[in-house]
């Protein structure tokens, strides 16, 4: 393997996934991709530069870089950060085109009934259209 995306979020269930890729025997020359995404929530039409709010998203994505970048300082191997705004699927697919990538890593919060028909599902949704193989690491 070659490079491996690691898709997580700012939950536990993110330090579950890298200790999962951890155990991994990477080579030097192997190259992990650590990959947040911030849920757009809103159609571009409905996006404003200048809301109030604006200010209290930059201190969030200062406090995500952060996260990532103590995740990045663990890997023995290359690394590089991804920090962006959309669907989450939508997103870890198109950075795993781009990026040409062997593996996704992802986690699963094990969502069951009702709350995964009105969340949907991340994992389930990469595995199905995923360019690569995934690894998908349960909830604990």
């Amino acid at each position: 393997m070659n490079t491996i995306l690691v898709a997580i979020d700012n939950s536990e269930l993110a330090t579950q996934v890298l200790q999962v890729v951890g155990q991994f025997q990477l080579e030097p020359t192997a190259k992990v991709i650590l990959v947040h995404v911030v849920s757009s929530g809103t159609s571009d039409f409905d996006a404003v530069v200048d809301r109030p709010h604006a200010q209290g998203k930059e201190i969030a994505y200062r406090e995500v870089e952060k996260l990532l970048q103590s995740y990045q300082q663990k890997l023995p191997c290359q690394s590089e950060l991804e920090i962006v705004s959309g669907e989450p699927a939508q997103e870890i697919l198109r950075l795993a085109n781009i990026y040409k990538a062997d593996l996704i890593a992802i986690g699963c919060r094990g969502l069951t009934g009702l709350k995964r028909i009105l969340e949907g599902s991340v994992s389930a949704e990469v595995v199905a259209e995923a360019p690569c193989s995934v690894l998908v690491v349960r909830a604990r």
